[in-house]
């Protein structure tokens, strides 16, 4: 029995979490049978999945959502690995064997794993309060849709786990369809959404609150609009009606800064709807990002403490997407840096929207990731609006909202980023609408798989790629717009798990 058959599904993997949710800490051997006991033990449970989201937003989903996109590049150096440069240069060859694809597999399989495991257990243990027990049942759902959503924009047709599995069961599992997999994700959505929380005591700030699965709903429902179920007008308006939903509601409202969005003093603000949570101080659940994108050689230049590893570096189209005055470049990259020894300007660019000084040498560092605020939804409302063809008024207005805050962020520029007039056409609407999108959502993993829903990967892409010196030439291919299946997974059950086309 090869060891790679979905070993992230099956039931033997370990759990991880600690009491109080914010610590973060792990307590070992939760998927013993004899351990669910208690309403206590099930909140540790929950805990869980929402630990192991750190191993996969630590870099892998940066890999697929801004790697792969025109927004950032690795930072090669003679050497680097063709894992890494095959995702960020179309003309090497993605293998199906790349580690970081299986890596991004089996751990986010693992986080699904978990959330079964809460599922399975939760309606044998005895609560006092039966809405506690929905609660934690749908923080387990939103957590596996959320990584459900990741898969399946990934790879297509994934396998579809909603329990526990023994190995024999493991092996009688393939692939099912893309819609689904989506079906799937919202029949998960609803049930949180009936069931979470608005907010939480200051305890357990962190865990996924109603406006986190309206949130995420409303980014499904325009996904499954676009490219590749293309349900169009249908889910454009249940997008609408969601994000609206949201937009409605005053517990949520912009970040009047848009740098304080991003202090680690200012974690869980009022424009965040959902962040995977992390906490410096040499427990292993700090976050990476602040060293991880510094340049490799610079000293304390850029950051004041622990390695540097260039990863994630912005494009010169990143760049020079920004408008002239617009404080949100500087907030969120730098074009390079001044040498200390040396005092020598050295260009090359790196992302500083993660800033934090370590806790250690290796990286260990206070911030959250930001995996969904409101500025998004504003901007998907806005372009619901518009692929509807309706109500361009208010769709600008919640353009330009966006662009208000901008220019009202210290740093900005006299008269920079001013109001869209109104467009001569949806067309040139929809292109400022992605614009704005790639600019204040920058870094935060939403630019590839925008550009694959609206189809425009391929117009983008092809220019990309023609100007990045160093590349190998590229031709595109409609595969490109999915990942590989790792190959040891279909190795390990060639007989239900097949590759995708191109691969």
């Amino acid at each position: 029995m090869k060891r790679y058959i979905l070993a992230s599904l099956l039931v033997g993997a370990s759990l991880s979490c600690k009491e109080k949710f914010i610590d973060l800490q792990p307590i070992s051997d939760m998927n013993a049978g004899n351990f669910y006991k208690t309403e206590q033990d099930m909140n540790q449970a929950v805990m869980s999945p929402y630990a192991s989201l750190r191993d996969v937003y630590n870099q892998l989903y940066i890999y697929t959502g801004e790697i792969r996109s025109d927004n950032t590049t690795f930072s090669w150096v003679p050497g680097s690995s063709k894992d890494m440069t095959s995702i960020d240069n179309f003309g090497d060859v993605l293998l199906s064997d790349n580690q970081n694809i299986l890596d991004l597999w089996n751990r986010s399989f693992v986080t699904i794993l978990r959330a079964n495991i809460v599922l399975d257990k939760i309606d044998a243990v005895p609560f006092r309060d039966e809405k506690l027990k929905s609660q934690y049942k749908a923080e387990a759902r939103f957590l596996r849709a959320l990584v459900y959503f990741w898969l399946v924009r990934v790879y297509g047709d994934v396998p579809k786990v909603d329990k526990q599995l023994s190995v024999q069961e493991a092996y009688t599992l393939g692939r099912v369809s893309t819609e689904e997999i989506y079906n799937f994700i919202v029949d998960d959505l609803k049930f949180a959404e009936a069931n979470l929380p608005g907010t939480y005591a200051s305890n357990d700030k962190g865990r996924v609150t109603l406006g986190g699965a309206k949130g995420l709903l409303a980014k499904v429902y325009m996904t499954m609009a676009g490219y590749p179920l293309k349900k169009g007008a249908s889910h454009y308006a249940l997008a609408e009606a969601k994000a609206l939903e949201i937009i409605n509601n005053p517990q949520y409202s912009l970040v009047a800064d848009y740098k304080t969005l991003f202090s680690v003093t200012n974690k869980n603000s009022s424009e965040s709807l959902f962040e995977v949570q992390y906490k410096k101080g040499g427990t292993t659940t700090g976050s990476p990002w602040s060293n991880d994108f510094a340049p490799r050689f610079s000293n304390k230049e850029v950051v004041l403490v622990g390695d540097k590893s260039g990863f994630n570096a912005p494009t010169p189209s990143m760049s020079a997407a920004y408008e002239v005055g617009d404080p949100r470049k500087a907030i969120s990259m730098s074009d390079g840096y001044v040498s200390d020894p040396g005092g020598t300007r050295i260009n090359e660019k790196y992302v500083k929207k993660y800033y934090d000084v370590s806790f250690s040498v290796t990286p260990d560092n206070d911030n959250n990731w930001i995996e969904l605020r409101l500025a998004d939804v504003y901007l998907l409302y806005s372009e619901a609006l518009v692929r509807q063809g309706k109500q361009q008024q208010t769709a600008l207005i919640y353009l330009n909202k966006i662009r208000q805050r901008a220019r009202n962020t210290a740093g900005a520029a006299a008269g920079a980023v001013p109001d869209y007039a109104p467009f001569t056409s949806d067309a040139a609407f929809l292109l400022a609408i992605e614009k704005e999108r790639r600019i204040e959502l920058a870094f935060e993993n939403h630019r590839w798989f925008d550009l694959v829903r609206t189809e425009r990967a391929k117009d983008v892409m092809s220019q990309e790629q023609k100007e990045q010196n160093g590349f190998n030439p590229a031709s595109w291919n409609d595969n490109m717009l999915l990942f590989p299946i790792p190959l040891q997974v279909i190795q390990s059950n060639p007989e239900k798990i097949k590759q995708n086309p191109g691969y």
